[in-house]
């Protein structure tokens, strides 16, 4: 079985946001909106971010278009299965917690 690693909010949504190729501050954008405005990536997290993603082999940069400084970058299918094992183990979570609190609002 794989290593389970829990994804941050932050690396969750990148990763999502770049499931179609994505430029940084289109990222940061969608981010924000998909979260409702409560996750706000600053330049320096999400390029450091995007580093980490790209190391692990999670993303990878599109090749640049002639005259264009936007670096477009798109998830990998390591990426996809990242975003996978993290959506189901955020799935578990909510499972346990409805079970033993109960599911709903109050």
């Amino acid at each position: 079985m794989p290593e389970q690693i829990a994804l941050t909010e932050a690396v969750f949504y990148v990763l999502l946001s770049v499931y179609t190729p994505l430029h940084g501050y289109g990222i940061m954008q969608k981010t924000e909106q998909m979260s409702n405005g409560r996750v706000k990536l600053a330049a320096g997290t999400l390029y450091g971010a995007l580093g980490s993603m790209q190391m692990k082999g999670w993303i990878e940069a599109l090749p640049e278009e002639l005259n264009s400084r936007k670096k477009e970058y798109v998830i990998t299918e390591s990426g996809r299965k990242a975003t996978e094992n993290e959506l189901s183990r955020l799935r578990e979570l909510i499972e346990n917690g409805e079970k033993i609190i109960g599911g709903g609002t109050q």
